[in-house]
């Protein structure tokens, strides 16, 4: 309770929260919210290319299609793509990292090699010689993108591992004879936790426009899948005429990732104990200035 209280008093990871949080319900009552759930799969030529109006408050796309309505279903697509890869992302670079850094040397080295083989490579084009390769469809995104961002998690791991294992309370319990996976995961996966999560919430992000890249280049849920990437990337031939047929999902998309970053800055003022006190340090002096 402690921990939400000075979340909740954080303005920054507060706004980001709230913005959020608006954005999950959206997606998850899209089929109440939508003024025109058919539209998602059905085509209105006769419709096509409208501006906004009140009928349809964002327009409508070159198929008649309502834009406001696939937003909210693309929402659905955005987050699970992003909340699924980062998981599974995260699953196979903590326990990597954790075990790389507990055992340096031949295990550690090993095993860092290969996560540095796949950061030899951009990720947007390791991304993209994965999905292309496996083929247009949303699990080969989250596929795609899982492959891509793992040894991030790894590497963060690996060196907060390094620093946690010569901390008193973990070189007491190894002297005590605690079993290697009881130190890993009760004693170092807990002081590491704060820097996971901040980085999880700004990883989110950067999943988010990665994906999106990746279905505008063709490579995400083929038509007419309500994906925001590819509805930008559909607009492009009627632009700058019918610019709200671009303009929405990318607005989607960028407050989509701003409210990520925004939650990741709060987390990391919340959590990470150092910077706390760099803050008190900073302002102490600032105080007294102000009471001489």
């Amino acid at each position: 309770m402690k921990l939400l209280g000075r979340i909740a008093r954080d303005r920054v990871a507060l706004a980001g929260l709230l913005v959020l949080a608006v954005i999950v319900l959206a997606a998850i009552f899209a089929p109440v919210l939508a003024t025109y759930p058919q539209d998602v799969t059905t085509y209105h030529t006769a419709q096509r290319l409208l501006p906004p109006s009140a009928a349809h408050w964002f327009g409508t796309n070159q198929m008649g299609g309502d834009i406001y309505s696939r937003l909210l279903f693309g929402a659905r697509i955005t987050l699970m793509t992003a909340v699924i890869a980062v998981a599974v992302s995260v699953l196979i670079g903590v326990p990597i990292g954790l075990v790389g850094g507990y055992w340096p040397g031949f295990v550690g080295d090993g095993l860092m090699r290969v996560s540095d083989v796949f950061l030899a490579v951009p990720q947007i084009v390791l991304a993209m010689a994965i999905a292309a390769t496996l083929g247009p469809q949303i699990q080969n995104v989250i596929l795609a993108l899982s492959l891509t961002y793992w040894p991030f998690w790894a590497r963060l791991v690996y060196a907060e591992t390094r620093n946690a294992k010569n901390e008193i309370y973990v070189e007491a319990a190894i002297a005590l004879g605690v079993p290697p996976w009881r130190v890993m995961v009760l004693h170092i996966l807990p002081a590491i936790a704060p820097s996971l999560i901040i980085r999880t919430s700004i990883g989110l992000g950067g999943t988010i426009l990665t994906a999106s890249a990746l279905g505008f280049l063709g490579l995400g849920p083929p038509p007419p899948s309500p994906e925001w990437g590819r509805m930008i990337a559909d607009a492009r031939a009627f632009l700058p005429g019918a610019w709200w047929n671009a303009a929405a999902p990318g607005i989607a998309i960028l407050v989509l990732v701003m409210a990520f970053n925004l939650i990741g800055d709060g987390l990391r003022d919340v959590l990470d104990p150092k910077l706390r006190g760099q803050a008190r340090a900073v302002a102490a002096p600032a105080e007294d200035e102000a009471g001489d």
